[in-house]
Parts: C-alpha cells; structure tokens; sequence
C-alpha cells in the first residue's frame, strides 16, 4: 500500500487535504520549514494539526529541514521536545548533525532524511540508515529504474508532482549568494525562474527563450502505474505554497490513480481534474527525470510562470474594449493572461456585443472586455484562475471512517455500547431508563435507529449487533447520550493518539575525539594541469576535479581528489562532497554543509578535517570555535568563486548543442550565463563535467576572506580553502603571497 503525501501550508490547505483523501501531510510550524514564506503553524495551531489529523487516520510529518547554526541549536531542541510531546509521527530533517543528536535522545522518534541531505546513491542510504533514519527523500533527478535498483530497508520517498529545483537540493546556493536568501534556510528566492542570458566568451548566443534555468511543472499522471509497482513507498506532492484549491485538486488526482490501481490494476486519469489542474497552476507538464525525459520536455525556457489553459484569442481592439473570441467558457471573476504581452488581470466586467454586462461568456461567443493591455489581434488568451473550479475543490466533506458496534441491555442495569475502529475499542456504561415495558417496547428498528445517528461526527457503522432482553423500555434520550458518550470517547483516544508525558530525558552528547592539528594548512583547488604542476612543489594541499588528471598525479602526497557529489565516488586520497563517500575516509568538503557542533562530532568519525558551510557568517563560525574552546579540526574557505548550483540539466547540450551528440564541453570555450539588471552584466561561468554529466554554475564575483585570516587563526582555525578558476601563474603567486602574509 503507497502512501499519499500531502503538502499543506496552512490550516485551510490541511482541511482540505484531509478531506480531499490524504494519507499524510507534511507540514512547518514557524521556524527551521524550508518553505519560510508560507504561512505556516503557530505552535497553538500545531497541536490542533496533530489531533485532527489523527483524528481521521492521517500521520502528520513537519519539516525541520533547514541547516541549524550553533546559536540556534538549543532552541531547535526545545522545539522538537515540543513537537515529539504533542505526538507528531515523524520529523523531515536536512541537517546531519540534529539528525544525530535526535537518534541519541528521541530513538522512538521518526525521523526521515528530507530531500536537502541530496541523497542520490545506495551508499548514502546504507549511511542514513545505519544513523537510524526510517524514510529517505530521493532526489528529484533520480530514474524510477535508479530507484528500483537500490536495495535497503529505507521508506523511500519521491516527488510525483509539483515545482521542480533545477539544482540537486541541498547543492544551491545561488539565492543565498546573490540575494543572502538561503535555500538550505528556507528562503529560496527562487532564483532560477529568473531571466537569463547565455554567452559564449563575450559573444550573447540566441535563445528561444530567456528563462533558461526554469523547469516544468512535475506530473507524473501519465506514467503513474509505473510508480505503483515501483520501489517507491510515499509518493509525495510540493506545492506548501499552493492554494487550498490546488492542494485539493492535485490530492483528489492522485487519489483516485492508487485507488483505482488498488482496485483493478490499472489507473485510469480523470481529464477533468486534469484540467482543473492546468488551470489551478502549471508551467507545463513534464514526468521528469524520474522517467528519463529530455532537456526539452523537463525545461520550459519561455516562461516561468503559470501558464493556464488557452480559452480564446483576440479578434479586435477598439479605443474600449478588446474583442475575444472565446472557445472555452469564461465567467466574471475568472482569471486571464494575454500571452504576448504577458498581462494578466481578473475579468471583473465582462461585456456582450452590444458592451452590456454579463457574468460570462460561452464557447463560441465573441465577449468585450476592458482595453486595459498593450495586446494585438491574434493574442492569445489562457485562463489562469476558476472561481467555479476553486469552489469545487474547496466544497467537499469530510471523509467517514468504519466503526463496528455492540449494543448491550439488560434490566436494571446500565446500557452498554462497545465502539470500535481499525485499531482501538471503547467501551461505555450508562446508567439509563431500562426497565420491563409498561407499554410499548422500544424495537431494535429503534435502537438501530439511534445508534445509527452518527450525523457530523467522523464515523459511519458498517456492522450494529444490538444484544437486548424481550420486551424492554429504553429511553431514547438514553440510546442517544450512551451514542454520544461512546463517539466521544473514541474521538478523544483518536484525536491524543501518539500524545506524550511530559518528559523526564537525560540528553545523550556526542564526544568529539578526534585529534587537533596546530599546524597551519593551505589547500588549493585547481581546474587545470598548469594550475597543478605549478602548485606541486609548494606547500599547499592540491584538490583536483578531474579523475583523469587525478590519476596522472595521484602519487605525488599533496595531490588529493575532489568526488564528484552525485555517485558514490572516492579515491584513496579524497575530499569527499557526499555522504555515500564517507566511508572511505579524508576530509570534508563544505558541500557537506556543516553549520554546528553536532555535524562536525558525526563527521569527525570519517574524516580528518571538515570544511564548514560557506553560508556562515563569522559569527556562527566563531560560535562554533567556542563550542571547541578554539581546538577542531576544520577548513574554511577564503578564496575563490563559489560554486552556485549543481545540475543534471546541461544547458550547453540543450541551448548549444541541441541535445545531439555532446561535444561542446571539449571544445575549450568559456560558456556563461548572465543576468543583466539596470544595465548590470553579471556573468555565471558555466562548467561542465565530461565524466559525471553534470553542471556546475560558478558565482559571478570572487569571494575574497583571505585578509580575514589573522580573526580565524585567533579564534582556532587552522586550514584555510582557496579554490582557482583561471587564474595564472603569476596570480596564484600573489595569492599565495597574500595568504602567507596573513598567516604569520
């Protein structure tokens, strides 16, 4: 049986996924949601999400999966103390180190690796699940046949349907960066479905579009049998910033599609929904990477935005109004874009031919509406919002859940009613009217009846026995209050299912044992042969990207190599930049992104020295120093430009090359993308892995800390990152120069 996971971000949305046929939602409360910009849960609302939930049957999973910085990590405790109290079924974690520390003092609490730990290989899940998690969220670009082909005992966890990242999660750092917006914080900015330029050299290449780092919109409708006999467990939808609409329309698809697959073994796709679907909220379909589509079905570089469904075009304009000609129905307060211009507006007035107000139009009418945009004849007309169709998904019930029933009574002696459902039983005594008739007995038909009146409660009664001596008197007042008692009882054991005492827990630390080095280290991470021989007789550590030149130099000590962040990939000498790689040992890369004392004690037990987060601020990096009294073993960068996303898509093979055969990443010209902002030119130099088929995009501008070197040696640091682009020899000189002036 799959799971369907449902993303609410408010209280309405939870409403209506529960009601909609959820099996579980994932939701934040008001801090450590990677979804910052949501409305959220206050903590109030949060104990009211947890016992509704679990009141109709659904487990409830909130999301606390941003990086944790050391200042914050008392007060993550005390929230997940807060969280694991009030009976919530489970935490979505990004950050290694609270992982951690959960599993040492909340081993009954289940904890699932979000999709931000960028878990791509089996090696990764053989590593989370011996940190005790019991769920893992794939990454996105992961085949279902990549999938399939892992062997663990891990809940897998996939996306189905929704908005698409362009960088593997938990590998961006281009909001963070550009706008001090972090990702891996929850305040994305969203910045890959911004316009861009692409440049070869200093020459600007046509495009046939300028939203070239915006995907599609996930759907896996089409493909959905596949996913249900996958290896795949919870099948999960995005969308924690969607409308309640959108939540109960996407919910009710999917819903359908595994039941009717349960039921005969196929899925059968309701166009209907579908539809409503487009209109909700879409920017094309695509089934994704998860079933091997290419670069021109996953990428949508002509809009980022909604993109609605065509409804009419534009056959006249006149000084008031623009004429259109509608093939589908239109109705007043619906919501439209005009696609060449890109305007959108409300259609709060709608005229017939004559210019009389109407409240809408139908297919094949010719309507007027008010000459607001600079559109032309021959525009075309998508409908982006329904007022019908929201109603629709916002108009529906709750669901019933089965009871079964046993009603006993006897004279003189109190009533009896035994409720029970899939997994508890109550029992009530109530001391009613039950005496031998005077009269007229009161019937089973009666009781029945009574019993049966379970009216706006959340239960239905698929099985009565009614056990009762012959000719009895029993008030129906009586029948009613033993009912409303039973109801209510069950609905109290339902609604505190998974409630905690307060608790009494003794926290477990983790020791850090590792040993502390006070000598001073430079490592330098080069991107080209003459970078390396020039560094190879200096005293600097040499991490190369390159397996192939790795292999040339790998027997000089200082040369190292860099993994690459998506397989399981290692040397015997390796910085390691994923999790699957860790067992073999070296030091840590900042991709791990380490942010506090917890994450560097776990990875002490794998590598030598690890690489803290490049989105820390000094103060954070400073706290955690004090946290070691100045004395661990961990490498900061100072110099270089910072990689801002890592991508299965290529956009030279998609926007250059035209998805044939690829050549372009061996034809030694310097590719880049570029925003232009006010007459701003800021150029992202893109660079391509031959091997691993990936690409990375560099920051624009240098970060340059080296000068900040002599506060880092003082607070305990003792390895310092620089990492090259092009720079020559003459400029590594200087650099090198600069960073010994600073050490000493």
């Amino acid at each position: 049986m799959k799971e369907l996971l449902v993303p609410v971000g408010n209280m309405d949305s939870l409403i209506i996924a529960i009601k909609s046929g959820a099996d579980a939602v994932y939701l934040a409360g008001k801090k450590y949601g990677a979804r910052a910009s949501a409305v959220n849960f206050s903590d109030e609302e949060m104990k009211e999400a947890v016992k509704l939930c679990h009141l109709y049957g659904v487990k409830i999973y909130i999301t606390v999966n941003t990086l944790i910085y050391e200042s914050e990590f008392p007060l993550v405790i005390d929230y997940v103390r807060f969280l694991y109290k009030i009976g919530v079924d489970a935490l979505i974690v990004q950050d290694i180190g609270l992982i951690s520390y959960l599993r040492r003092n909340y081993p009954d609490l289940d904890i699932h690796a979000s999709t931000q730990v960028h878990s791509t290989n089996e090696r990764t899940l053989k590593l989370l699940s011996g940190l005790g998690v019991k769920r893992v969220v794939l990454a996105r670009e992961l085949s279902i046949e990549e999938i399939n082909g892992f062997s663990t005992e891990l809940e897998l966890e996939a996306f189905i349907h929704g908005a698409l990242c362009v960088s593997y999660s938990g590998q961006c750092l281009f909001s963070s960066r550009i706008l001090n917006r972090s990702g891996n914080r929850g305040e994305c900015a969203q910045m890959c479905r911004l316009p861009y330029l692409l440049y070869c050299e200093n020459e600007k290449l046509e495009t046939k579009g300028q939203y070239l780092l915006s995907p599609k919109e996930l759907n896996t409708a089409p493909s959905f049998k596949q996913i249900m006999e996958s290896n795949i467990y919870s099948l999960k939808i995005e969308g924690r910033m969607k409308s309640p609409e959108y939540v109960g329309c996407v919910t009710k698809l999917y819903r359908s599609l595994i039941d009717s697959y349960e039921k005969f073994g196929e899925c059968f796709v309701d166009q209907e929904i579908l539809e409503d679907i487009s209109i909700i909220f879409n920017r094309n379909f695509t089934t994704g990477f998860l079933f091997n589509q290419s670069l021109d079905e996953v990428m949508n570089i002509k809009s980022s935005n909604h993109q609605g469904v065509f409804i009419g075009k534009v056959v006249d304009i006149r000084k008031k109004y623009i004429y259109v000609k509608l093939e589908k129905d239109l109705k007043q307060g619906d919501g439209i874009r005009f696609l060449k211009s890109n305007e959108g507006m409300i259609c709060n007035y709608i005229y017939d031919t004559h210019g009389k107000l109407i409240n809408g139009g139908k297919e094949g009418d010719t309507i007027l509406l008010d000459n607001r945009f600079n559109t032309e004849i021959g525009d075309s007309i998508n409908k982006t919002f329904s007022v019908d169709i929201k109603n629709k998904y916002l108009d529906v019930q709750y669901p019933k859940m089965n009871i079964s029933m046993k009603f006993i009574a006897k004279v003189s002696k109190p009533l009896y009613l035994c409720i029970k459902d899939e997994s508890n039983l109550v029992e009530v005594t109530y001391d009613g009217v039950v005496e031998l008739a005077t009269n007229v007995p009161t019937t089973k038909e009666r009781i029945e009846e009574q019993l049966l009146k379970l009216g706006n409660t959340p239960f239905k009664c698929d099985n009565l026995t009614i056990d009762i001596e012959n000719n009895l008197f029993i008030s129906i007042k009586d029948l009613n209050e033993v009912r409303r008692m039973a109801v209510n009882k069950l609905i109290m054991l339902r609604e505190n299912s998974g409630f905690k005492d307060e608790l009494s827990l003794e926290e477990v630390t983790s020791k850090y044992e590792a040993y502390y080095d006070e000598k001073m280290s430079v490592s330098i991470l080069v991107r080209n042969e003459e970078q390396l021989k020039y560094l190879l007789d200096k005293e600097v550590r040499i991490y190369v990207l390159d397996r192939r030149l790795y292999g040339k130099y790998k027997d000089y000590e200082n040369v190292f190599y860099r993994t690459n962040r998506v397989a399981d990939d290692f040397s015997d000498k390796s910085l390691i930049t994923e999790l699957g790689s860790l067992d073999n040992g070296g030091f840590g890369d900042y991709f791990l992104n380490v942010t506090n004392h917890e994450s560097i004690n776990f990875f002490s037990k794998y590598v030598d020295v690890i690489t803290l987060s490049c989105e820390l601020e000094d103060s954070e990096i400073e706290n955690i120093m004090n946290y070691y009294n100045g004395k661990v073993n961990v490498e900061l960068f100072v110099y270089g430009r910072l990689e801002l996303m890592l991508m299965k898509y290529c956009p030279l093979k998609y926007l250059v090359n035209k998805s044939e055969p690829c050549h372009i990443c061996q034809n030694n010209k310097r590719y880049y993308l570029a925003s232009n902002v006010n007459n701003d030119l800021k150029k992202y130099p893109l660079c391509t892995d031959v091997i691993n088929h990936t690409t990375h995009i560099l920051n624009h501008e240098l970060v340059n800390k080296i000068e900040s070197i002599p506060f880092y040696k003082k607070i305990g640091i003792r390895n310092f990152r620089i990492e090259l682009f092009n720079e020559n020899e003459e400029e590594i000189n200087l650099i090198l120069e600069l960073v010994k002036e600073n050490l000493c």
